[in-house]
């Protein structure tokens, strides 16, 4: 017997990577529209520096969509009813959050504090549900790595 999908739950049929149809209808309408939002701003920071990967992680973690050039950037994890990013940080990445900390939000600060550092960073997941955690991704992103300058 199939069970409805809960909050949270992941897109895990792996036959073929989600189509931006399948991840509005997944992560509702509000949630795909921050998606839509942070894929044009990678974009527009970004120009032609990541290609977005499908990923599978198995039946437990699912689908994901990374962003990478030589190391990930992030990686949008389309979850039931949630639209969620993994940023992970390393120690270099940390020393420079660690520097300009006082222009993070409170939220911010909290989940970074909050998150466990492990031998290869610290792994934040956000969650993105209003303009303010866009905002605050979007600043973590640029300390990750400056955006590229226009000429």
């Amino acid at each position: 017997m199939n069970q409805s999908p809960q909050i949270g739950d992941r897109l895990t049929n792996k036959s073929a990577p989600p189509s931006d149809e399948t991840v509005r209808d997944w992560t509702g309408l509000d949630a795909f529209a921050h998606w839509k939002a942070l894929q044009d701003w990678i974009e527009n920071s970004y120009p032609g520096t990541f290609i977005p990967e499908w990923i599978y992680g198995g039946k437990k973690h699912g689908w994901s969509l990374r962003y990478k050039k030589s190391r990930a950037f992030c990686t949008f994890l389309p979850e039931y009813r949630l639209f969620s990013v993994v940023v992970v940080l390393g120690r270099a990445e940390r020393d420079k959050l660690e520097a300009r900390r006082e222009s993070l939000s409170s939220q911010l600060a909290d989940l970074y504090d909050s998150t466990p550092t492990y031998r290869d960073g610290k792994w934040l997941k956000i969650g993105v549900s209003s303009a303010d955690d866009l905002r605050d991704l979007t600043e973590l992103l640029t300390i990750k790595r400056p955006p590229r300058s226009r000429h």
